[in-house]
């Protein structure tokens, strides 16, 4: 499998990178410092390193310096600094590609993919044909949590994700905006306002209907709630 070292010291970050990489077949390991960083690059020899630029207190453009004498393995700066000089400059220290935080999942497999082709490492066989949740031009994976709709992909929230792969799982059902807080939310009206799932649902609807105000993929049963209305 081709292995990605991913450097990150925010936990979310690196959770969340490490499950959709992972759910792409690559091999993930995660540092979030610049001595355990060292330590995988070395007995790893990962083919691809995705490096943030801010560790805390230390600077990861110091530590790419120290990757490259044990390793000329290609790197992606991961930043929220998105200025042209600071990507002129990531580069100019030997960084292959640079992604500005915030990124979408999206983007960030592209630029592997981009960055791995370059160095000359196949990617074609890690991608995992997961099964889809398939409806026309829509189709829903739940293992790279991927919407696609006309072959484009659709850049979801993970609450967006949930909402609408909940929904596709139980074509026609009608669902009251209290069930899709129980089993979207794990909540109840109780606790959350139900007005959540009515803009979550008119968010989804901005990214999925051709008309928003008149939705076909996700309707409204008056007085009830809402179902997923797969094409007749």
């Amino acid at each position: 499998m081709t292995a990605i070292l991913v450097i990150d010291d925010d936990p979310e970050i690196t959770r969340m990178l490490e499950t959709h990489l992972a759910g792409e077949g690559y091999e993930v390991s995660v540092a979030h410092d610049s001595v355990r960083a060292l330590q995988l690059t070395s007995s790893n020899e990962p083919d691809l390193v995705i490096l943030d630029i801010v560790l805390g207190e230390e600077d990861g453009r110091e530590l790419l310096g120290e990757i490259r004498l044990l390793s000329d393995v290609p790197v992606i700066f991961l930043t929220g600094r998105g200025l042209e000089t600071e990507r002129i400059a990531g580069l100019k220290l030997g960084a292959d590609d640079y992604v500005v935080k915030p990124f979408s999942l999206g983007e960030m497999s592209a630029r592997v993919e981009s960055v791995l082709r370059r160095a000359g490492v196949s990617t074609a066989h890690h991608r995992i044909e997961a099964p889809t949740i398939s409806f026309g031009d829509l189709q829903v994976n739940e293992t790279t949590h991927e919407v696609r709709l006309n072959g484009r992909v659709v850049d979801l929230t993970s609450r967006e994700f949930a909402l609408l792969a909940f929904m596709a799982k139980s074509p026609r059902q009608v669902f009251s905006r209290a069930q899709l807080l129980e089993h979207v939310w794990a909540s109840s009206p109780e606790w959350q306002n139900e007005a959540t799932v009515t803009e979550h649902v008119r968010r989804l609807r901005i990214k999925l209907e051709a008309d928003p105000d008149r939705p076909t993929w996700i309707t409204t049963v008056r007085g009830v709630g809402y179902r997923f209305e797969p094409p007749r």
